[in-house]
């Protein structure tokens, strides 16, 4: 079984950064990943990561958004600079086994998603 557990979210203006974490308990997958979700939205994937190291981003976060993760720390983080105010949403860790690593897969593990505001 897996645990996520996010945290770090809150409201910033526009041009700000923010960082978000995500602790994982239990056996931890080789594929991790952070999703969002805006008001009135799907779901939308922003960033993996898989075990190797390997990142992929959307592209609306490319340069902006970086992926990481502590593994001594089982911890999984997002940086996100340069914020705009259509990054605005709940922000989801979720995790898998197996590959591919990309958002388009199917994620089995969630946390329970925490709130990132961006004002203009």
């Amino acid at each position: 079984q897996v645990q996520l557990v996010e945290s770090g979210g809150g409201s910033v203006q526009a041009g700000g950064s923010l960082r978000l974490s995500c602790a994982a308990f239990g056996y931890i997958p080789a594929c991790m990943a952070w999703f969002r979700q805006a008001p009135g939205k799907e779901r939308e994937g922003v960033a993996t990561i898989a075990s190797g190291g390997t990142t992929d981003y959307a592209n609306s976060v490319k340069g902006r958004f970086t992926i990481s993760q502590d593994t001594a720390k089982n911890t999984l983080y997002l940086q996100m600079n340069s914020l705009k105010p259509e990054d605005t949403g709940m922000y989801y860790c979720a995790a898998r086994f197996g590959y591919p690593c990309t958002a388009s897969q199917l994620f089995r593990y969630w946390g329970q998603g925490i709130q990132v505001t961006v004002s203009s």
